[in-house]
């Protein structure tokens, strides 16, 4: 097709970003109505790339290529496999309900305050990171994906750090310092990672010749490139510093609780249901298919740390007293289930880290979004400071049980699906890994309906007798996402066709087959 669909698709929200910045710093509901337009459009755009993809049609589909910086091999090249198409409708599905459920986030705080909250600027900064992170999903160019890899940090920074949740327990100047503090943190971890990678990124040109996702991994498979074994293991190394950071993976994991602690809600959804999914997405592009070998070679030693990840992230979550910090050591734990679904190097497993990403993008911002309902009501994002609101609003007591039970993968719901999904492909492979991550299971259960039950149930506490109930614009930001759930979690056949084509794909880069198994099917 001669219209540059990918393009187009992570253009127009750039494009609006500049625009919403640029609206009259008077002219606030505008800007609003501006971005959530943009994000409409995106989401048709993204509609477009779901319905021309054709699962059975070859790898990369809807491809573009330009000579960019020839003297130095770099081409803008874009390509889509089912794992981006699905990640990139994800993403775009994600932002009209990330900017209506943040309408009222940036608005100016009262009279004397300290600080000054650009409304368009909030916004536009959204914009901004949806077009960065859907053209990390579409480059299949090493270094064009680096650049927009990288440059993501930049908008995430002053969201984290400039647009903070105003719920603190200690004032807003404490607030102004934790929000600081977790912004660089976010920030200086994100961009040692992203060194590291660079070097890598340098190290591949030296030994390849050039950027080339698929030109790389054609002669890799041609036996045209040959890499020593050691330079193949520290270039994988390389990259996979980077992404288990943006993931997180235990142990660079620490960044994740104190920027979704001092986030909005729609930025702290921003961050762990679009932003991080680009880690564990790359981890299936970049790292299987550039260095198969070493990715086997690593295989057991990532096992090990994602299943750490999957226990201690839930375990922690148990303790917390802080809402978003227990949905932020949840999601660690999720991202466990998910990378480790990708090194199980099965069919099983890795289409359930597929699906296990979009689940958990979906089930984290219904979550998330109510959650962050609640706590503009209250104003506290402390669990003691609740109690029995189930009896004063039951619609966002209904809707923040079912995102919890989403949570904790309830059948039914669309989790359980990739989850099962997820271990029975590790089982079939590493039936020790499979059992003992199994007990996330059990430990998700008790955090999320502790927290239900010391939030919504019980005696009502003053503070949260007069809470209102969703209301209509809140509403529409949850409906659908609750909607999707049960749609998922009853018929994942949708995405599981687009995507299953892609997982057989880097299996065989890899070089594996599903082990057959122990008992042979009655004929």
């Amino acid at each position: 097709m001669s219209f540059p669909l990918l393009t187009a698709t992570a253009v127009l929200p750039a494009v609006g970003a500049i625009a919403t910045a640029a609206v009259p710093a008077a002219r606030r509901t505008a800007a609003k109505w501006l971005a959530l337009i943009v994000s409409l459009a995106t989401l048709a755009l993204a509609i477009t790339i779901l319905v021309r993809f054709d699962p059975d049609g070859g790898r990369y589909q809807l491809t573009e290529s330009h000579a960019w910086i020839a003297d130095f091999g770099v081409r803008y090249e874009l390509g889509v496999d089912g794992i981006a198409v699905a990640l990139i409708a994800l993403t775009a599905l994600l932002m009209p309900f990330i900017i209506l459920a943040g309408w009222h986030d940036a608005d100016p705080l009262e009279t004397g305050s300290k600080r000054w909250r650009p409304t368009q600027g909030f916004f536009a900064l959204i914009l901004g990171v949806e077009a960065m992170v859907i053209i990390s999903f579409e480059a299949t160019d090493v270094f064009l994906f680096y650049i927009f890899f990288e440059a993501m940090l930049i908008p995430m920074y002053f969201l984290i750090g400039g647009f903070g949740d105003r719920a603190h327990e200690h004032g807003e100047e404490a607030a102004s310092t934790q929000r600081s503090y977790a912004a660089v943190k976010f920030l200086l971890y994100n961009l040692v990672g992203g060194l590291i990678m660079l070097a890598a990124v340098i190290g591949l040109y030296v030994v390849a010749g050039n950027f080339s996702l698929q030109e790389i991994a054609q002669a890799r498979a041609n036996g045209s490139l040959h890499m020593a074994t050691s330079t193949e293991r520290w270039l994988f190394l390389g990259f996979f510093f980077a992404f288990a950071v943006k993931a997180p993976l235990w142990p660079l994991h620490t960044w994740l609780p104190n920027a979704m602690q001092e986030s909005t809600a729609p930025v702290a959804v921003l961050i762990t249901a679009v932003v991080d999914k680009v880690g564990t997405f790359a981890m299936l592009r970049f790292c299987l298919q550039l260095f198969p070998e070493a990715s086997k070679w690593a295989t057991p030693a990532i096992l090990v740390l994602a299943l750490i990840s999957i226990v201690y992230g839930a375990l922690l979550a148990v303790g917390q007293r802080d809402i978003k910090r227990l949905v932020a050591y949840a999601s660690i734990s999720h991202f466990g289930f998910i990378i480790m679904g990708i090194f199980a190097m099965t069919s099983q497993g890795q289409s359930g880290a597929t699906l296990y990403m979009v689940n958990h993008g979906i089930s984290t911002a219904a979550l998330m979004l109510v959650a962050g309902f609640l706590i503009s009501r209250r104003g506290s994002r402390l669990i003691a400071d609740y109690g029995g609101v189930q009896k004063v609003a039951p619609v966002l007591a209904g809707t923040f049980l079912i995102g919890s039970l989403a949570t904790l993968s309830l059948p039914g719901l669309a989790p359980f699906v990739s989850e099962f999904l997820v271990l029975v492909g590790t089982f079939t492979r590493y039936p020790a890994i499979g059992i003992i991550a199994t007990f996330g299971i059990v430990l998700a259960a008790l955090y999320t309906l502790v927290l239900y039950q010391r939030t919504m149930t019980g005696p009502v506490k003053q503070e949260v007798s007069a809470m209102p109930d969703l209301r209509a614009r809140e509403l529409v930001v949850v409906a659908p996402l609750i909607v999707l759930l049960i749609f998922l979690g009853v018929y994942p056949k949708p995405v599981t066709d687009i995507v299953n084509p892609a997982v057989k794909s880097t299996l065989s880069d890899v070089h594996k087959k599903d082990p057959k198994p122990a008992v042979e099917a009655a004929k």
